[in-house]
């Protein structure tokens, strides 16, 4: 998945019921992938996404969290820390084969973060940063800037 590509539709079961990437269109939408629920670093990241939602909100931004964990899982971690945003149940690992960052093993999601532009095209992929929460302000930073040249 490259900057400058359409970003692959997709259906899925999530935290706030089906959803659909192409629901989202005309919206910039942030799209993270991460390894397990309830993992110190998946923890991190979700709660800095939750902080920062409203941020994201104000420049017409929606967050979907993917990752292979079960919905019942998910919907725990959701409630947990409180996230609004949809947390997408990809059992089968369909969305995380779609995106290529399935990991080595082949069991779950690298932690890779894609932002994607109104259009619904890829404009930045987040991948290697020290620290999962460093998702959260490296996206909110890339939104800003692909808000303020519209």
């Amino acid at each position: 998945m490259n900057v400058g590509e359409p970003a692959p539709d997709f259906e899925a079961e999530s935290t706030t019921g089906k959803i659909k990437l192409s629901d989202f269109k005309g919206k910039n939408v942030v799209l993270y992938f991460y390894p397990k629920s309830f993992t110190p670093g998946c923890t991190r990241e979700i709660q800095r996404f939750v902080e920062l939602y409203e941020e994201f909100k104000k420049l017409n931004t929606e967050i979907i969290g993917v990752s292979a964990d079960s919905l019942t899982t998910q919907k725990r971690f959701a409630e947990k820390y409180n996230a609004k945003f949809p947390v997408v149940a990809d059992k089968e690992k369909k969305i995380i084969e779609m995106y290529r960052v399935l990991n080595e093993k082949g069991t779950s999601a690298q932690r890779v973060t894609f932002i994607i532009d109104s259009e619904g095209k890829v404009v930045e992929v987040l991948k290697n940063l020290k620290k999962a929460e460093e998702h959260a302000d490296k996206a909110l930073e890339v939104i800003k800037k692909i808000t303020s040249t519209k």
